[in-house]
């Protein structure tokens, strides 16, 4: 409590909150009462001007644009903010860039960190040393968690047990089997894409044919366990996809697209792209349900598009 000085309590005190998903603002009520609470930390240490920044509930720390802790690195240029308020380093960056910028901004403008517990000054260099190890720590923590969420799910994936979200004309049966649509109407029409196809041998020549005849296609909306059949008129992109998705051919997929990350205007953008060749996709499981054609015309129906 040593470090806390008179300039310190001049200035103002920001309290950075912060949750990755927005499945967490809406479920994970209890980190954010302990986050907020920081202001009555900030007031029982002495701070009467306190900035609550919580801009960036629901986004990640990780390579994504965050106008919060943006708003907070500018506060900070500006001389204005005198401690920045935070459960942990997590809360407040995901990277070590992101750390190490924040802690030299604080040490440049004698701005101090606080959590919960302790009270650090960037810089003194025992406390530097203890915010640069729990910022490497921080980091390593999840990628750790990372690397164990994804060699989980690829497991699952493995087994033909991961699935997610259902195409059109499938529904999701007993213990998250992929079973076709109850509804004849949606199957017969999943029906009539491919016939059309086999006929016409064009994709836009299929979505001319439904536009021409007024045939409306269905459409999920919702989230999957509540999700509403709407009809709409044909879409090409729509007929591409069903086309294209192996489902239908009676296959599990895993690992059709990879991501891609790249650097650009500074900022690191994640991307998906999708990955032609199935020799890349990571899980390919024939005969794992009832199909709407076989897998030898799926192919040639790739060949074809």
């Amino acid at each position: 409590m040593n470090n806390i000085t008179a300039d310190h309590l001049a200035r103002q005190a920001c309290v950075y909150v912060r949750q990755s998903t927005p499945g967490q603002v809406q479920n994970n009520l209890e980190s954010q009462r302990r986050q907020y609470a920081l202001v009555d930390r900030a007031r029982s240490l002495g701070w009467q001007d306190i900035d609550v920044i919580d801009d960036d509930l629901g986004v990640s720390g990780s390579g994504t644009h965050r106008p919060g802790f943006e708003r907070l690195l500018r506060a900070l240029c500006d001389g204005q903010v005198g401690a920045v308020f935070s459960i942990e380093a997590s809360r407040l960056a995901r990277n070590g860039r992101d750390w190490h910028t924040l802690l030299e901004f604080c040490s440049v403008v004698g701005a101090l960190l606080i959590d919960a517990e302790a009270v650090y000054d960037p810089r003194l260099t025992n406390d530097r040393l203890l915010l640069g190890m729990k910022g490497t720590i921080s980091e390593m923590e999840v990628a750790s968690f990372r690397e164990r969420a994804h060699a989980a799910l690829l497991q699952k994936a493995q087994r033909g047990t991961l699935v997610r979200r259902v195409p059109i004309g499938y529904i999701k049966g007993s213990d998250d089997r992929i079973e076709k649509d109850p509804d004849a109407r949606i199957r017969s029409t999943i029906d009539l894409i491919f016939r059309k196809f086999a006929e016409l041998g064009s994709v836009r020549q299929v979505h001319f044919w439904f536009d021409q005849q007024q045939i409306q296609l269905p459409v999920a909306r919702g989230a999957e366990e509540l999700r509403e059949i709407v009809w709409q008129p044909a879409r090409y992109h729509a007929v591409l996809s069903v086309l294209k998705n192996p489902v239908y051919a009676g296959a599990y997929a895993y690992g059709r697209s990879k991501t891609i990350v790249r650097l650009e205007d500074g900022q690191k953008r994640v991307r998906r792209q999708p990955q032609r060749r199935r020799e890349d996709w990571a899980v390919l499981s024939m005969d794992h349900h009832q199909g709407y054609l076989d897998w030898e015309v799926y192919q040639n129906n790739q060949t074809m598009i």
